[in-house]
């Protein structure tokens, strides 16, 4: 069964999934960042292919992807540290990156390789829904990688139903149609809109990502969903941190506590 169906069916609240991006904050970090994410009990990981028009992203992240390329990061030398790390990592492990490298590298054999290095899952955030259900699907679904969609404060209920339909692992909450970056709070706006989507009763869980840094925006985000998402204040943490893996992994999970315990 995919690592991310098995938690999701037993761990029903509180998913603490962190991102980082791969090749940062130095090129070969990629394996110890993931052995120290388990090592401190994180339930999942988000892996980042850095880009060079990252569309999605903040400004820390974008940077982040900016450091990761000009220090040699790409597709291929990321499949090559997950081949040497894969029989050691047990958690859930997503692959998140834009059409662009991913279809230069082919999408089938991503795919293939996703399997081989124990990558359960992916989010494109630029796949068009409909050239996912006409083109992608049935070859992520041969090689039981999980495509997870995004949703945003915009999109329509049916447009939702549809990704709930033809999804199977997690739908991802983008808590605002802006792009990654760390909020103090959350306002009702985005509380009414965590509250909409949760009345719907959706198939699959929801995650809650984008702007989530601290025990408060955690707090929210466990409150309207199954699990968070945090990126750019992991990436801050390695920033402050680039030598001492486990002390960002540390000073991340302080500021998230108690929520996390």
């Amino acid at each position: 069964m995919n690592h991310i169906h098995q938690l999701l069916q037993q761990k029903k609240a509180k998913v603490l999934s962190v991102y980082f991006t791969a090749g940062f904050p130095h090129l070969n970090d990629t394996r110890e960042i993931l052995r120290q994410l388990q090592a401190h009990n994180v339930d999942m990981v988000e892996i980042g292919i850095p880009f060079s028009d990252p569309m999605a992203d903040g400004i820390v992240i974008q940077q982040s992807s900016h450091t990761a390329l000009e220090q040699g990061m790409t597709l291929r030398k990321l499949f090559e540290q997950l081949s040497c790390v894969c029989s050691e990592i047990t958690m859930p492990l997503i692959m998140m990156g834009y059409l662009n490298p991913i279809m230069q590298f082919g999408f089938e054999p991503f795919c293939q390789k996703c399997q081989e290095t124990g990558i359960d899952g992916v989010i494109i955030p630029d796949l068009p829904f409909k050239e996912y259900l006409s083109e992608y699907k049935s070859i992520a679904d041969k090689h039981n990688i999980s495509v997870i969609m995004l949703i945003t404060p915009q999109t329509d209920e049916t447009r939702i139903r549809l990704i709930d339909q033809h999804t199977n692992s997690f739908i991802y909450m983008v808590s605002s149609a802006a792009t990654t970056g760390a909020q103090t709070r959350f306002d009702k706006e985005k509380q009414a809109y965590f509250r909409r989507i949760n009345a719907l009763n959706l198939h699959n869980p929801q995650l809650i990502g984008f702007g989530i840094s601290n025990e408060e925006t955690l707090k929210t985000a466990f409150a309207h969903a199954q699990g968070a998402i945090i990126g750019s204040q992991f990436i801050k943490e390695l920033q402050q941190s680039p030598d001492d893996i486990s002390n960002a992994v540390e000073q991340l999970l302080k500021r998230l506590k108690p929520e996390v315990e």
